[in-house]
């Protein structure tokens, strides 16, 4: 695709009836190469459910995932006009034998998402020996939990859909600058397949949180507590329901 600028000095040189045609011409045909807005906006919520517990905590002082994915989903969305399709939830799962605590909460809250409708994903943390420093000075090794392939399940999912024509809107729950690079394919896809698509990210923000950016290449959405509390699940899996 080829876009022509017209400089005011190129009209100014040659003001005959032959130019001005010429230019309502080319500015004819570059409209119509120019993806128009649709009035409904499809939209496809992703949510890294790690990802927004530890901003969640930070920001608003939360000790566990409290938050409601499909409530923060259609919240975010009525704010903004659009239509909501789809929500995705990707989080990692320890195994009960490293937490049978937390094993058996995200397995009861993956359950109930899944009976309202959220699209679920889920791999088993990996534990590895970490080095961290304690009160005093000192130091401790402990086991910590780390996700592998969240964020390459998210972007993948992503893109394909991007690729499908399953949205106009992309909204990402998550802050990791990871998923820069999928923001980047589907801005190229929207130019191959010349149709509007944006890419949000909503985040918690707080003056207590350092993190005040969202993921590059996307427009953000910054949301208070009063916003995020609003969006809690009435459940606490972390006692049998």
């Amino acid at each position: 695709m080829i876009y022509i600028v017209f400089a005011p000095r190129w009209i100014s040189r040659k003001a005959s009836g032959g130019v001005i045609f010429f230019g309502m011409l080319i500015f004819k045909k570059l409209h119509e190469y120019m993806p128009g807005e649709p009035t409904e906006k499809r939209t496809v919520v992703f949510i890294d459910g790690q990802n927004l517990f530890y901003a969640a905590r930070h920001a608003f002082g939360y000790t566990y995932p409290n938050y409601d994915p499909l409530a923060l989903a259609k919240a975010v969305c009525t704010l903004k006009g659009w239509q909501l399709r789809e929500t995705r939830f990707y989080t990692g799962v320890p195994q009960a034998q490293d937490s049978a605590t937390w094993h058996q909460f995200w397995t009861a809250k993956l359950a109930v998402m899944g009976t309202r409708g959220v699209h679920v994903f889920s791999r088993h943390l990996k534990y590895r020996n970490q080095t961290v420093v304690i009160p005093g000075g000192g130091q401790a090794t402990v086991l910590v939990g780390q996700e592998k392939g969240i964020d390459v399940r998210i972007a993948l999912d992503m893109v394909r859909k991007a690729r499908m024509n399953e949205y106009d809107v992309v909204l990402l729950f998550s802050q990791d600058q990871d998923l820069s690079e999928a923001a980047e394919d589907i801005k190229k896809i929207a130019r191959e397949q010349e149709r509007w698509i944006k890419i949000a990210c909503a985040f918690p923000k707080s003056p207590t949180y350092q993190n005040q950016r969202g993921v590059n290449d996307t427009d953000w959405i910054p949301f208070d507590r009063q916003f995020y509390s609003a969006c809690l699940d009435p459940l606490d899996y972390r006692k049998n329901q």
